[in-house]
């Protein structure tokens, strides 16, 4: 008997998927238990248009995403910071702060975990982050450290 497992059954697949398995094992315990439902016309297509429907979604991110990368993708960035001992940074410039100046600077609303500095910021300088947008989408963004006035 075919059935759409509604969740993950261990032995059996993953939430979503179409399996074939025995009778009894359908009807008195995946059915039962609310763990799959059979494999219906009505419910194979409504399968095909929640596949559908991920499939469009994760392409419009991604699309999203190579946007908004093309648009910041080789930009600078211009953080000030205050001068410690011999004209050096007082204290560093963390992915966090890049994160909140990619905000305020470009309008890109970055998670800090999602930036990679390629070295701490503890100088005054210019400095290079890479952020991940989306899986396979990254832009890499100039970071410009100055002094306060």
């Amino acid at each position: 008997m075919k059935v759409i497992l509604q969740q993950d059954v261990q032995g059996s697949g993953k939430k979503g998927d179409l399996v074939n398995v025995s009778d009894g094992y359908a009807k008195n315990f995946l059915i039962k238990k609310g763990l799959a439902v059979a494999a219906t016309p009505q419910a194979l297509n409504e399968m095909k248009a929640r596949e559908a429907s991920k499939a469009h979604k994760e392409q419009t991110e991604l699309d999203a995403a190579q946007k908004t990368a093309s648009g910041i993708n080789e930009k600078t960035l211009k953080i000030m910071g205050k001068a410690g001992n011999g004209g050096k940074l007082f204290g560093s410039v963390t992915a966090k702060e890049v994160a909140d100046e990619l905000k305020k600077q470009m309008g890109v609303d970055v998670d800090r975990r999602k930036i990679t500095l390629e070295s701490e910021i503890k100088a005054f300088g210019t400095y290079t982050a890479e952020v991940k947008l989306y899986q396979g989408v990254v832009a890499k963004v100039y970071v410009m450290v100055g002094e306060e006035s």
